[in-house]
């Protein structure tokens, strides 16, 4: 095994402007200790990381959270990323924007939207995301089209929405989205707290795949979507974010630096921060992002299987949570001797009912959400 060479530059970075959401979605990637509002990055340090980011090599940033819109400086930070040359995607619940709102962040450079969908029956919706908010959504959808941004619609699939794809392919035509992702969870976070309630059964999967596969074929050319593989079902490790710290790099809100969202998860990372240190060394020298980087941690059956350079050994998040040990095989993978972790949890958990959700609490999200009541 040689050692990694020193890695190519980002073109990517997920702003986390906040962790206060107005919506408690029980299956939200935040993690369980969220950052609270007097800890977030100023508007002058956002605009110094997205000069930093595209000296860097950041062409790409998606601006979300918990809800960007809670940020009253938002239009500011648009305009930064934009005038340091990256292109802008606002990822939100839709809470909080309106017809004027929409016209400051567009004419700072917005490029484009992905709404959060949690089910296409309202009354289903607003279980799931714990707060009355389809309304908003619908709204927030028709704003966006009629300023002919791209929007893109984004559903975490589950338990409780899995079996309402076809209405979910419909909402999104309706709605006039160009992209659908429809992403099966990962249990990260408020995800993992859930996952008794969230995780489906391979049946349930397996329909909603085929339906996904005959709306391709009905739907070329008029809507993108994008399927994320249910890899606790599958049997097969997803690519770590493209290789730890390959590609893109995630800022939260107080700005610590992970090489992906959920690893804010592991202990003993001891991330660093844009406040100490130049986004430059935190990418090329930092001892976080270099720690999983190449080949030369992984253990066996990783070591020596030829799958290494195509799923880098799996997720090192959920490798954690499952094992307890960042460096194991990644239990989703068939071939990890951990794979009974995982298939024992499938074949047993979607059998039961399912249990109450514990919702994402966050103490500072009691307050309203500019511009809406």
């Amino acid at each position: 095994m040689t050692p990694p060479a020193r890695p190519d530059p980002p073109w990517a970075l997920l702003a986390e402007l906040s962790h206060g959401c107005p919506l408690r979605c029980s299956y939200c990637s935040n993690p369980v200790e969220l950052t609270g509002r007097d800890s977030e990055l100023t508007t002058e340090q956002w605009a110094g990381v997205f000069r930093q980011a595209a000296d860097l090599g950041v062409v790409q940033t998606h601006l979300s959270g918990g809800e960007p819109l809670l940020r009253r400086d938002l239009t500011e930070i648009v305009a930064a990323a934009d005038c340091a040359g990256i292109h802008t995607q606002l990822v939100t619940s839709g809470l909080g924007l309106h017809e004027k709102r929409l016209a400051a962040l567009t004419a700072a450079g917005l490029r484009s939207v992905q709404l959060s969908v949690q089910h296409a029956d309202p009354a289903a919706s607003e279980h799931i995301a714990g707060a009355r908010s389809f309304a908003a959504k619908e709204r927030a959808a028709a704003l966006v089209r009629a300023v002919d941004l791209p929007l893109g619609l984004n559903v975490v699939l589950h338990r409780a929405n899995l079996d309402a794809l076809d209405d979910l392919v419909e909402l999104a035509l309706a709605w006039g989205a160009e992209r659908l992702e429809l992403a099966n969870t990962q249990f990260y976070g408020w995800a993992l707290r859930n996952r008794d309630a969230l995780l489906p059964g391979r049946d349930q999967v397996s329909r909603a795949r085929e339906r996904v596969e005959r709306w391709r074929e009905r739907l070329a050319g008029r809507l993108d979507l994008v399927w994320v593989v249910p890899d606790y079902v599958d049997g097969t490790a997803k690519p770590c974010m493209g290789g730890w710290g390959a590609v893109s790099l995630t800022v939260a809100p107080d700005g610590t630096v992970h090489p992906c969202p959920a690893a804010a998860t592991l202990p003993g990372l001891h991330a660093p921060n844009v406040k100490d240190h130049s986004l430059e060394w935190i990418w090329h020298e930092s001892t976080a992002f270099n720690l999983y980087r190449g080949e030369e941690w992984m253990r066996d059956p990783c070591r020596g299987c030829e799958l290494r350079t195509k799923d880098f050994g799996g997720c090192r998040c959920q490798a954690h949570a499952l094992t307890g040990d960042a460096t194991r095989t990644d239990p989703a993978c068939r071939l990890s001797p951990d794979h009974a972790l995982v298939t024992d949890l499938v074949d047993t958990l979607p059998r039961a009912a399912a249990p109450p959700y514990i919702y994402r609490d966050h103490p500072d999200d009691r307050s309203p959400v500019p511009g809406h009541p």
